[in-house]
């Protein structure tokens, strides 16, 4: 479907943001330099009577977005959560995108749930509710287990949501074609990548079975975790497009009214929200990667409920411990450090000053600390942080979109509960406790016995492996260096047998 045609989408992207007045809304809220307002003008004047108009009672840009489609919606839904990026009243119109969108019929939902589960509603559920949440891709309704009684949540797929997609992810790739053609310095932000991985992602959300699959993955993992709790998945009543939890009772995190009535302590809800996410990705390397105020609520006792696992993001061990330096160092205002990790994990060309780079990095840093999180402008911070990775000529990397992009949103979760957070002294403990653990020499010891155990696997076959390099060595013609060809080989494959076990020895008395 990618082609020329979808010229038309993006001419009609503009149209509608113009007609329903949210370009206006957006530019201002961006505080988008003169130049930029005027060439969103010409573009999107002319073409306006070709926009769609929208809800008109909603407010302007929650109205654009609804109307464009389920993936404009996710974008607002990452903007809802940054009050201190596109201000406060902006943010409040977006938070109706997290899951008070308008849902479609119970006669759809039914039939959907029909289709897939294979019985009538009335035979799974003593009581179905209407919806109770709708969000870009689904609706929730409350039900009751008919043979158990238990209060269940149903998750279902809207009609028609993965084509809907498809049309907007199409478009998408055609703005980042033209984005890497008409400006070649953007060109290291990667867009087409970028958006191939925003493709995958949420491709994947859109097979209900896979987020079963990661809500299992994610309750195992967290299982211990204090004042943290997830709804269990009910698997027989979960296919692709229905899913089955237990009915998660709490508060609304985005409520701040209803938390504070409920005697909650902000506080300490903004500091866990923030610090499990951490947890979660330093720890396990497997974290929610959509912790918006909609998917979150606030039971009784305090702890935190997460649901709606449809995004989750990994990262491997390397990443993680490279990820841990650079909050540590910026923790411990050692910016020189967070230069170097840059450096040794590619993220800036070597050919770069790293001097000058760890400069420019303190000038991101030091107004951060020492000042209340409310007088903060997070706005601010993206935008040098922006212009200091096209001054350095660093290049977007995709295994790390979802980790920024959720840390971007858990902080706004976090600072929505408790405007005065900073997130450097919240994040420290996680940190540090990460870094005695993955980054010294019982970290070494551990990845040395992990080797020992990869070479382990390979005791049986080494005297083929050796009969081979010999068999091999034996049909060339005589060399001066001949021994050394054969022996050689044979000399590091025994000598690194040898050094793993005894490591895998001591990691075992350890």
């Amino acid at each position: 479907m990618r082609g020329p045609h979808n010229i038309w989408r993006l001419i009609r992207t503009g149209a509608t943001l113009e007609r329903t007045g949210a370009m206006k809304v957006v530019l201002d809220a961006f505080d988008a330099p003169p130049g930029l307002r005027v060439v969103a003008r010409i573009l999107g004047w002319p073409f306006k009577w070709l926009g769609d108009k929208g809800d008109p009672n909603m407010p302007p840009a929650t109205r654009a977005l609804t109307v464009l489609g389920p993936a404009y919606i996710k974008f607002g839904q990452v903007l809802s959560t940054r009050p201190d990026v596109v201000g406060d009243e902006l943010a409040i119109q977006l938070k109706v995108l997290q899951d008070k969108l308008p849902p479609f019929s119970m006669a759809q939902a039914r039939k959907s749930i029909e289709d897939e589960l294979g019985f009538p509603v009335d035979q799974l559920f003593s009581e179905f509710s209407e919806p109770v949440a709708a969000a870009s891709i689904a609706q929730v309704h409350k039900a009751r287990l008919a043979s158990t009684g238990e209060l269940v949540a149903v998750k279902v797929l809207r009609p028609g949501i993965e084509r809907a997609f498809r049309k907007d992810i199409d478009a998408f790739y055609l703005a980042a074609t033209m984005v890497g053609l008409l400006s070649p310095a953007s060109r290291r932000l990667r867009p087409t990548d970028v958006i191939a991985h925003f493709e995958g992602v949420v491709l994947g959300e859109l097979d209900l079975r896979l987020e079963s699959s990661a809500a299992g993955e994610f309750a195992a993992n967290t299982k211990n975790d204090a004042g943290f709790q997830l709804p269990a998945v009910k698997w027989g009543l979960s296919s692709k497009r229905v899913m089955t939890l237990e009915w998660a009772e709490g508060v609304p995190s985005g409520d701040i009214a209803a938390i504070d009535a409920a005697g909650h302590d902000r506080t300490e809800l903004g500091k866990r929200v923030l610090q499990l996410f951490l947890r979660h990705a330093l720890r396990d390397g497997y974290f929610h990667a959509d912790m918006h105020q909609g998917n979150l609520k606030i039971a009784s006792n305090g702890n935190i409920i997460a649901y709606d696992f449809g995004i989750m993001g990994r990262i491997d061990e390397y990443t993680r411990r490279v990820y841990a330096e650079i909050l540590f160092g910026f923790i411990r205002k050692d910016y020189r450090r967070v230069a170097e990790v840059h450096f040794e994990a590619g993220y800036v060309p070597p050919d770069r000053d790293i001097d000058e780079f760890a400069r420019a990095l303190r000038a991101v840093g030091e107004p951060i600390f020492g000042m209340d999180a409310s007088h903060i402008s997070m706005g601010r911070v993206l935008n040098y942080l922006f212009e200091v990775t096209e001054r350095f000529g660093m290049e977007t990397r995709t295994e790390l979109i979802l980790l920024q992009r959720t840390m971007v949103v858990v902080e706004g979760v976090a600072r929505s509960l408790n405007p005065h957070l900073n997130m450097w002294e919240v994040a420290q403990p996680i940190v540090e406790d990460y870094i005695k653990e993955s980054i010294g020499p019982k970290a070494l010891i551990r990845d040395l016995a992990k080797t020992a155990r990869v070479l382990a696997r390979f005791g049986p076959r080494l005297p083929q492996i050796a009969e081979e390099i010999l068999i091999r060595q034996a049909k060339r013609p005589p060399e001066p260096e001949y021994y050394f060809k054969w022996w050689w080989p044979a000399f590091w494959i025994s000598t690194g047998v040898a050094i793993s076990a005894a490591v895998f020895g001591l990691y075992q008395l350890l």
